[in-house]
């Protein structure tokens, strides 16, 4: 293929503009922003989890709490009542032996009761301050989760608003590439990943960095400067310059 040597060098700008996507294209796909989102993502629902057990330890213990309450007041009431009847002197005595026996066992009962009602409390008052601990570290971690985000989304339109720049600068160049040279450009560079065109620079080629040696360099030194001529080891049009060293 033949085409203007000045028309080759036009690839070297829209190998640059290629080159500037690819590499805006590897940023967004290994954003650290995104990981650092993922990551405080991370952190926040193993918070939310263990707000959710604190919350549940001190639903079950304020639960058993007030069951305990409830059995205490009950013993009171039990208590107050034989009281009552033995105050009221109405009673046998083998009725007043048996309600003094009774009394003497609910008080034993009530503190009893007493005992594991104050222990539940002071594990209620424990679990409660956890759960307050998981519920700021949760608030902690939202608020980092949603800077992360911002962050990310910061970046997200940085890459965007270079990528919009770079695709407009390239179809400019292409626009002043004629069809044949163009497909053939977008061709290797489909079959390379990044670009399709690179300097030759010093003999060597700048897409892969070999030099070029023997009957390539021979061929390529002898060759009209409008015939398109590639390199042998990456398959790209060698552009060249007054810096190719032929």
């Amino acid at each position: 293929m033949k085409a203007d040597h000045f028309e080759q060098q036009k690839l070297l700008d829209l190998a640059a503009e290629d080159v500037a996507l690819t590499q805006l294209g590897h940023r967004q796909r290994t954003l650290p922003e995104a990981a650092a989102v993922e990551a405080a993502a991370e952190t926040e629902r193993t918070l939310s989890a263990d707000v959710v057990r604190a919350e549940t330890e001190v639903r079950d213990l304020g639960r058993e709490v007030k069951r305990l309450e409830a059995d205490v007041e009950t013993v009171r009431q039990r208590e107050d009542k034989d009281q009552r009847l033995l105050d009221s002197g109405s009673v046998s005595p083998k009725e007043m032996t048996n309600l003094q026996h009774e009394l003497a066992t609910l008080k034993r009962r009530q503190s009893d009761l007493e005992d594991q009602e104050l222990e539940l409390m002071e594990r209620l008052e424990v679990a409660e301050a956890a759960l307050a601990a998981a519920q700021e570290g949760l608030e902690k971690a939202r608020a980092e989760r949603e800077r992360a985000e911002q962050l990310r989304d910061d970046a997200l339109a940085d890459i965007a608003d270079g990528t919009k720049r770079h695709e407009a600068a390239r179809a400019e160049v292409a626009a002043g590439i004629s069809a044949p040279l163009l497909a053939l450009y977008d061709r290797i560079r489909t079959q390379t990943g990044t670009t399709g065109a690179a300097m030759l620079r010093a003999r060597a080629c700048q897409g892969c960095r070999l030099e070029l040696y023997g009957n390539e360099l021979a061929a390529v030194r002898n060759a009209n400067p409008h015939e398109v001529v590639r390199c042998e080891n990456c398959g790209r049009i060698l552009v060249r310059t007054a810096e190719s060293g032929l």
